[in-house]
């Protein structure tokens, strides 16, 4: 959503005429604010969508629920965790954005206050999600923190961009981003219960097969990256 659609889509509608993406970045030939901007703001969409589906939808098993609580968890953490680490560290998608607005230290801030602010309600709202699994909250929260820094680190080594953007983007968008995991089942402790209550998460062969499908393809295709012309 962030590489390909947010930011691959908007420079192909900008005019690219040369695309490569990798699970890492997106380089093209062209660049603007939009194209910066819109991976985030793609990150914010989804999980909007995610939320209200989340409203709306009845009769979910628990683990539809909770796929669709960590896709929203993820493209939350994701979009919000961006201003912060922009605004902290000069360099991001966000950094490009705000490129040539001065005061640079007073955009800088601006950004490092809106991403305090998104991603603890960010955390906030994945939290109410997560109240009716509040019992097993740390094992359903920090499995997937860890798995997916794995998974992002394997991918991102092949990457075409070189191994830079492996520690400055693949990893800081999930040890970083994702931090908010980490925290959250120490915020579910002692909170109310909420929601109607969720029986377990069966193990599902078709889950499991749909994961390790989707894993290889992002590290043996996205992870090399896929280049495009016209």
């Amino acid at each position: 959503m962030h590489e390909g659609v947010g930011h691959g889509v908007t420079a192909y509608l900008s005019g690219a005429r040369s695309l490569t993406i990798s699970t890492v970045a997106l380089q093209s030939d062209n660049a603007s604010r939009w194209i910066s901007a819109n991976g985030t703001l793609v990150n914010l969409l989804c999980a909007a969508i995610l939320w209200v589906l989340l409203r709306r939808a009845e009769n979910l098993r628990p683990a539809s629920r909770y796929f669709l609580i960590l896709a929203m968890a993820g493209n939350l953490f994701a979009g919000t965790g961006y201003f912060l680490f922009s605004g902290v560290f000069n360099f991001g998608d966000w950094a490009a954005v705000i490129q040539g607005c001065e005061p640079r230290w007073l955009w800088r801030g601006g950004l490092i206050v809106v991403g305090v602010i998104t991603y603890y309600a960010s955390m906030l709202l994945v939290r109410a999600e997560l109240k009716p699994f509040r019992e097993r909250a740390r094992a359903l929260c920090w499995t997937p923190y860890f798995t997916e820094t794995l998974l992002a680190g394997i991918a991102g080594l092949p990457n075409p961009a070189g191994l830079f953007y492996v520690i400055a983007s693949a990893l800081p968008s999930t040890l970083g981003a994702n931090a908010g995991l980490l925290s959250l089942p120490s915020m579910l402790h002692g909170t109310h219960a909420g929601g109607e209550p969720v029986g377990a998460i069966e193990r599902s062969n078709a889950w499991i097969a749909a994961g390790v499908v989707a894993s290889l393809l992002f590290i043996g295709v996205l992870g090399r990256g896929i280049s495009w012309s016209r």
